[in-house]
């Protein structure tokens, strides 16, 4: 669930444990555990190069993570997976390397690794060839499965997909790579985003017979991603395929991640129209959904992802905006009861990052506003990066219509949020919703992009990756609020600030141009 589900809500709705990361010095390399795994922080190429050479030394490949302090999946990773004993015990098997999104070079590596989402993780050999990403998402043992198989020499992926698409036969081993492959990461790596449904079907179509575990995931994977009739087509055959999958507890368990995180999607994607067959769907999948929200040998996180699901399969027909949806009151008692025991029983401050901000989203998604504020309130002084909490705060008050409140909770999250990439991070939502809440609060929107560009001025890395995407936020942002010409003035004077900026940074270095870039889009002829 944590990937998927709380990385659309932190960006399109809002988006441990005993080492508390708000003591650790601004720019310090914030481990991913508190001990265990040997983590080299890595802020630059230099560093990176340092560990290649140390991989090639020792004749290890290199596991490359990159997250970031306040990521809810990112402090899932920590809470489920760095902190098992196995994976401590086979990271001495290779080089692991830690990219913190928020050092001074960290959005420059995350362009030469093609990475963008918090987390990844890429297992490469020590030449530097990806054998895998590895998915954050899944069940912890079926992640060290993949390692495992990487670690015993498996082949790079890309060469592995090769052969698939050409028909050679494979291993049993690289279906399964190629079935538990974080695809969700790719950023076309192996192929372009539009056109994976497609690749996926014709995965799971050529699996042989005795890797059935992988036609399935790869087909489920087809299915989640066939979003405005791309990839599969359904049919009954297809539907019940589905359906037996369901109905079959350890079928079910095997695919549980694809099940609670793409349940709503999948059903969607079978049957495209409300009606008999979706509701037939629906309730196959509550009947699976319940089984998993029950199995004690899940993360407290995959059964809320469960129950998350059942939420969102009761109001699949809804408007997706609808605030107060009808949800059956037996199902609404067991949110409650749920969110409640997490708040209680939680105990590791990763865990509580990851949890208690999808048990929010999941209230809000009920309709329970007051109890997802209260939650989200209740947890602030417990929370090592209360910015991420203050956001969704924000969000709340902002779906229903209490615009100054949503406005002072994403202004507090901008001013409480550390790290350059974060702050221009929070500081692009905080602007943005300026501009949509209160667009003739010309003072106050001219104060925050003027702050924004010079915390870029003070950044080396602002117009790399997800730092230059935020900046790129703010440039759309001003360009519509002045689409007609009536702030040229403000406009002006920022982007003159901003040629300052661009002026400073090398000509030679790629950050140039994108600067250059996002100021010409401010120019009068843009607007």
């Amino acid at each position: 669930m944590m990937r998927r589900r709380l990385t659309r809500a932190a960006h399109a709705a809002l988006l441990s444990a005993t080492l508390c990361l708000a003591a650790l010095p601004a720019h310090a390399a914030a481990p991913p555990t508190s001990a265990g795994v040997a983590w080299l922080a890595a802020a630059g190429d230099a560093d990176v190069d340092k560990a290649f050479a140390q991989a090639r030394s020792e004749k290890k490949p290199l596991l490359l993570y990159w997250g970031a302090k306040w990521c809810p999946p990112c402090n899932q990773l920590k809470a489920t997976l760095f902190n098992r004993q196995d994976f401590i015990e086979r990271s001495k098997s290779f080089v692991a390397v830690n990219i913190d999104g928020d050092l001074p070079g960290a959005q420059k590596l995350g362009t030469r690794f093609k990475v963008r989402g918090y987390p990844t993780l890429i297992l490469m050999n020590a030449d530097g060839a990806e054998i895998t990403r590895l998915p954050g998402e899944a069940d912890a043992p079926q992640v060290m499965a993949l390692l495992q198989q990487g670690l015993a020499g498996g082949r790079p992926v890309k060469a592995v997909l090769a052969d698939a698409r050409a028909g050679k036969p494979l291993a049993g081993t690289e279906w399964r790579a190629l079935a538990l492959y974080s695809w969700a990461t790719d950023q076309d790596q192996l192929v372009p985003e539009a056109e994976r449904p497609g690749l996926l079907a014709q995965l799971s179509a050529a699996c042989p017979a005795g890797e059935s575990e992988s036609a399935t995931r790869l087909l489920l994977k087809s299915l989640a991603a066939s979003d405005d009739g791309k990839g599969i087509k359904p049919d009954a055959a297809l539907r019940e395929r589905v359906r037996k999958l369901l109905a079959e507890p350890a079928q079910a368990r095997v695919q549980m991640d694809m099940l609670v995180n793409y349940a709503p999607d999948i059903t969607k994607a079978l049957a495209p129209e409300p009606g008999a067959e979706r509701q037939a769907l629906a309730r196959a999948f509550e009947a699976a959904l319940l089984r998993l929200e029950a199995d004690a040998s899940l993360s407290r996180a995959d059964r809320l992802s469960a129950l998350m699901a059942r939420v969102d399969l009761a109001r699949i027909d809804s408007p997706k905006d609808e605030r107060h949806p009808k949800i059956d009151a037996a199902l609404l008692k067991q949110v409650r009861e749920h969110t409640q025991q997490a708040d209680q029983q939680i105990t590791d401050g990763y865990e509580r990052q990851a949890v208690i901000t999808a048990a929010a989203h999941l209230l809000g998604q009920a309709g329970l506003w007051t109890e997802s504020d209260a939650l989200l309130k209740a947890n602030l002084a417990k929370s090592h990066s209360p910015y991420y909490l203050m956001s969704q705060l924000g969000s709340n008050a902002r779906k229903l219509g209490r615009k100054d409140e949503a406005l002072r909770w994403y202004r507090e999250a901008f001013d409480k949020s550390e790290g350059p990439a974060t702050r221009l991070q929070w500081g692009a939502s905080y602007f943005s919703a300026l501009v949509e809440l209160a667009p003739q609060d010309t003072a106050r929107i001219e104060k925050t992009a003027a702050q924004l560009f010079a915390e870029a001025a003070q950044d080396k890395g602002a117009f790399y990756e997800r730092s230059a995407r935020s900046l790129q936020r703010v440039g759309s942002k001003l360009a519509s609020w002045n689409a007609k010409g009536q702030h040229s003035a403000t406009v002006q004077r920022l982007r003159q600030q901003l040629d300052g900026v661009c002026g400073k940074l090398d000509a030679a270095d790629s950050q140039r141009a994108t600067c250059d870039a996002l100021a010409k889009s401010l120019s009068p002829r843009s607007t």
